[in-house]
């Protein structure tokens, strides 16, 4: 007579594969909730831990599944296996976040003119990071890691860059918080605009300055990040962003891009 032993399943393979699929799903609602300005910063921030504490457990909880497997025969096999290939897709973001707090800077205000930055005349609220002087350090530590973040002259009369310029942050999805009536006698004007990044929707505040120089016009920029330590070059990406946009809708009607460093 035959004996059949039936294999156990796995709690902890059931439990890695559901807490893997529902870190998935939160951090896929998370993302698109701060991107669409749904779900505020320091929420979005809380949320981002509970959903690495859950890929992590399902991870732990997978190799406790797949332990079993090989040393009991316990089923669950597929359940493990899928949730360590998921949540090392939740954590992917995790993981290249931390490369870049290391690989960079800790900065969270760049200026392509650091001595002289672009001033806010719009009030950050409360318990965002303040506006301040950028200390020589940062400048120094800018100007290494990011050489490439300078003000650029155009040839472009002082009225056309200002029609450019918003033009350009309209393109960007960038939103216009301060734009003040254009004065041709003060020959200088800055545009304040609020930009998120392009998939978590991280929140800066970006002032871009055009002095008019007479048949050039010269563009500051500067992007200071509303939250957190570190801006993981998000604020350096925004800069060379919209330069690329300033450049690529001044060739469109064949004028010569001047940059000056």
């Amino acid at each position: 007579m035959n004996v059949v032993i039936e294999r156990r399943a796995s709690s902890a393979a059931k439990w890695a594969r559901r807490l893997a699929i529902f870190s998935a799903v939160l951090m896929l609602t998370a993302v698109a909730g701060h991107r669409f300005a749904l779900v505020e910063t320091i929420p979005f921030f809380w949320l981002l831990g509970i959903v690495a504490t859950l890929a992590l457990t399902a991870l732990v909880l997978a190799g406790i599944g797949l332990s079993r497997l090989w040393a009991y025969g316990d089923r669950g096999g597929r359940a493990s296996t899928r949730a360590v290939l998921l949540s090392i897709v939740v954590l992917l973001p995790f993981a290249f976040g931390v490369y870049l707090a290391f690989s960079l800077p800790r900065l969270t205000d760049i200026s392509t003119d650091p001595l002289d930055p672009p001033v806010f005349a719009t009030a950050r609220g409360q318990g965002m990071n303040p506006v301040a002087a950028i200390s020589a350090d940062d400048a120094a530590l800018q100007l290494a890691y990011y050489p490439a973040a300078t003000g650029r002259r155009y040839p472009l009369l002082f009225d056309r860059a200002h029609e450019i310029v918003v033009a350009v942050l309209g393109n960007l999805g960038w939103r216009i918080v301060s734009n003040p009536p254009l004065q041709l006698e003060i020959h200088e004007t800055t545009i304040e605009a609020v930009a998120r990044s392009p998939i978590f929707g991280f929140v800066s505040d970006v002032a871009i300055r055009i002095i008019d120089e007479g048949e050039t016009s010269y563009i500051d920029v500067r992007s200071v990040s509303r939250y957190g330590m570190h801006d993981l070059g998000d604020n350096a990406a925004k800069v060379a962003r919209f330069f690329s946009a300033v450049e690529a809708e001044i060739l469109a009607v064949n004028a010569p891009v001047i940059q000056t460093r």
